[in-house]
C-alpha cells in the first residue's frame, strides 16, 4: 500500500478522536509558535495537519493566512466538516509533504509527527529541501517527533526517532535551534507517547 493510500485508508470512517496523536487542543504547538511572534496576516502551513484542531486554534488566534496539507483527502475532509464555514479561511493542500512545489514561501512551517515517518533518506533529503526553500529568511520550522525513548511505529508504520540535537544536525545549518521541549501524550486509549518538540529559525 502506497502512502496515499495507507493515511485515506487510516482516515476513511474513523473519528479521530480515536486516534492515537488525537489532541483536543496542541497545548505544545501553540506555545512554539506564540513564541515566533508573528503576526496574524503572515503565512503559516500546518504539514500533515490533517484532521488536526491545531488549525482550529489558529483561526480563533485571529491567524489568517493559514495553509494545512495532508497527503489523505480524507483526513483534510474531516477538518473542513468539523470547522464549517470557517473551512473558508484556511487553503487546503493535498500533497504529498516529499514531493510538492509550494505556491508561495512560508513564515512559519508547522509538523507534528510526519517527519518521523520519513525512513527512506532520501524522503528526508527532499522534505528538507523543500522546507529550506519554502521557510523565508528569518522564517521558522516548529517540528515535533518521537523522542529517542519513543515508540518504534506508529499507524502500523516504522519511524525514526529524534532528539533536539539528532533533529538538528539533519536539517543542517540552514536552520538554528532557538527553542525545545518534550510532551508525554497520553492517546485516547491511555498509552504514552513521547514527543521532542523543536523550534528552528530558518537562517
Amino acid at each position: 500500500m502506497n502512502t496515499k493510500a495507507h493515511w485515506d485508508n487510516a482516515w476513511t470512517d474513523a473519528d479521530p478522536k480515536n486516534k492515537s496523536w488525537y489532541q483536543d487542543l496542541p497545548v505544545h504547538s501553540l506555545e512554539l509558535i506564540g513564541a515566533c511572534a508573528i503576526a496574524h496576516s503572515e503565512a503559516i502551513i500546518d504539514v500533515g495537519g490533517g484532521a488536526s484542531t491545531l488549525v482550529d486554534a489558529l483561526l480563533t488566534q485571529g491567524f489568517n493566512n493559514t495553509s494545512v496539507l495532508d497527503v489523505s483527502h480524507a483526513a483534510l475532509q474531516n477538518a473542513k466538516d468539523r470547522l464549517g464555514a470557517r473551512a473558508n479561511h484556511v487553503k487546503w493542500l493535498c500533497e504529498d509533504a516529499t514531493n510538492w512545489t509550494p505556491a508561495h514561501p512560508f513564515r512559519l512551517w508547522h509538523d507534528r509527527a510526519v517527519f518521523h515517518f520519513l525512513t527512506a533518506k532520501e524522503d528526508r533529503q527532499r522534505y528538507r529541501a523543500i522546507a529550506e526553500a519554502a521557510i523565508v529568511p528569518g522564517g521558522y520550522l516548529v517540528m515535533a517527533t518521537f523522542t529517542l525513548d519513543g515508540p518504534e511505529k506508529c499507524s502500523g508504520l516504522p519511524v525514526i526517532r529524534y532528539s533536539a540535537q539528532t533533529l538538528t544536525a539533519t536539517f543542517g545549518d540552514r536552520f538554528r535551534l532557538v527553542g525545545e521541549t518534550t510532551e508525554q501524550h497520553t492517546t485516547p486509549g491511555g498509552t504514552v507517547q513521547k514527543f521532542q518538540y523543536c523550534r528552528f529559525l530558518r537562517v
